[in-house]
């Protein structure tokens, strides 16, 4: 496996790439505030006159993000347009696509905050009862307060019961200003390994990517990179849509990183790759220019 070009920001990358798909959480912020650098370096990628996406395993929908954004202080004008992973689950339901098309029309919903834009004008029927449920959907956890601990009594009634579960984050772990904290994907994990029936919408799959291409129609595949901070997901997907991918190491791997420089960073990131059997074209610290 080739070994990763390391760079000290992501104006390197500026002159081999003409579009850019940028993750969120870990890259551009930590849900509270963004990182030193990201709002600038977004700012000159489009003042460089390069195509920008924001690709997110958010489970919330695109209007909410990009709300958030502009709370942080990210102009939405920098971004060409936002695809998270909520949006597009929503769009496959309205759609009635398949594998989706058979789910049911009862939802018992997990999500953030009573969160229920990801189902408003979908026609199903939320329950509070996972035994009246025809699915799941997990689109968020109420984290750091709550663990995985507090849903398992409702994911073991879905198993139990032969319930299929949407999710529509499949990330395990989320940086946050408290650290790292639960998310869908360590839900939809545990119901997986009691043999239930998982759906992911999300990265690292394809076709979630494909949204991403729409938006930057007209530009060559070897001519966009996707940055993200989580192999598993953001370098895993970069390599399943066929494009390049830049993996920033300050973020959900900042712990395992942190103090390596040099030859023993290289030996890290690359059991990383081995690991999530992903690789990189870039390694850079932290998302700036």
């Amino acid at each position: 496996m080739t070994a990763p070009r390391l760079a000290g920001g992501i104006g390197v990358l500026a002159d081999r790439y003409d579009a850019f798909i940028l993750d969120q959480w870990g890259v551009l912020h930590n849900g509270s505030q963004p990182y030193p650098g990201a709002v600038e370096a977004v700012h000159r990628l489009k003042e460089a006159g390069k195509r920008v996406a924001l690709l997110s395993n958010s489970g919330r929908r695109a209007a909410h993000n990009r709300a958030m954004l502009a709370h942080l202080g990210f102009e939405p004008a920098d971004f060409d347009g936002i695809v998270t992973s909520g949006e597009a689950a929503w769009r496959v339901l309205s759609r009635g696509l398949p594998p989706f098309d058979g789910l049911g029309r009862r939802c018992y919903l997990i999500t953030r905050g009573g969160d229920r834009a990801v189902v408003e004008g979908l026609g199903v029927e939320l329950v509070e009862d996972p035994h009246e449920a025809d699915f799941l959907f997990a689109s968020g956890v109420d984290s750091p307060e709550m663990g995985l601990e507090d849903y398992k009594a409702a994911l073991d009634v879905a198993a139990r019961r032969g319930l299929p579960l949407l999710c529509s984050n499949p990330d395990h772990w989320a940086p946050s200003s408290d650290g790292l904290v639960l998310a869908p994907g360590a839900l939809a994990a545990y119901h997986a390994v009691q043999d239930g029936q998982v759906l992911y919408v999300g990265k690292p799959h394809r076709p979630i990517y494909d949204a991403c291409f729409e938006i930057l129609d007209g530009v060559a595949r070897e001519r966009i990179v996707a940055v993200g901070d989580s192999f598993e997901h953001d370098v895993k997907g970069a390599n399943n849509a066929g494009i390049d991918a830049c993996f920033v190491a300050g973020g959900l791997h900042a712990a395992e990183l942190d103090g390596l420089e040099g030859e023993a960073c290289e030996q890290a990131v690359a059991e990383l790759a081995r690991r999530h059997e992903a690789r990189a074209a870039w390694v850079v610290p932290a998302f700036r220019w």
